[in-house]
């Protein structure tokens, strides 16, 4: 699998198939038996544990199915975290988060708590925190999960655009096959394999 800068690419696949083990191993969290992973000149498995969470911190905007939200801190201190992590001061990191947040719909529920917010509202707060520092590789494991259809397509939409006019890979991993629609290409992982474009058997299978 390559995928280009500026392109959005789709991975297809039922539960089980190996869809998140391809994303650990993208960015760092597992190491591969055989082969490689290289982001531009950076070959990941052969990273030291400082550069390759250096990597993560800088280089990749990883959006977590299970959003990984600290609990503690309001929507807008979430999406600072990596800019935080990365040196800015606070007030620098909130400036730039505050407009992402705007981005994806939850302008007005920046001092709001996790706890305080719906699934979706909080997967969009993980949205935008994988966005605000304007990584070098956008990986998305389930991202639309939790969102309703028209939150689904405007988070669709906004991933594919930010792809397309930052130069930023992407690399989306679902299980829904109208997904595709705003991506630029396709895999189908089923089993372990990979495979180029929509596997037309399991589209038409609920999964």
């Amino acid at each position: 699998m390559t995928i280009s800068a500026g392109e959005f690419v789709a991975l297809y696949g039922p539960s089980g198939s190996g869809k998140t083990t391809l994303l650990m191993l993208a960015v760092g969290l597992l190491a591969p038996d055989s082969g490689s992973i290289c982001f531009g000149e950076k070959d990941i498995g052969r990273l030291s544990e400082r550069e390759c969470a250096r990597y993560r911190l800088r280089d990749v905007g990883f959006i977590f199915q299970s959003f990984h939200l600290a609990n503690g801190a309001t929507a807008l201190d979430n999406v600072t975290t990596k800019l935080i992590g990365d040196g800015m001061s606070l007030r620098a990191a909130r400036e730039l988060a505050r407009p992402w947040l705007e981005r994806v719909g939850l302008g007005d529920r920046a001092e709001r708590m996790p706890a305080q917010l719906s699934m979706g509202e909080r997967q969009r707060v993980a949205i935008a925190r994988a966005l605000v520092n304007v990584p070098g590789l956008l990986l998305a494991d389930e991202p639309t999960g939790n969102l309703d259809s028209k939150r689904t397509r405007e988070t669709l939409a906004l991933l594919r655009d930010v792809c397309h006019g930052q130069g930023i890979p992407g690399l989306l991993v679902t299980h829904d096959a109208e997904a595709v629609a705003f991506v630029d290409r396709v895999y189908t992982l089923r089993d372990g394999r990979l495979s180029d474009g929509l596997d037309s058997e399991l589209a038409a299978t609920p999964l």
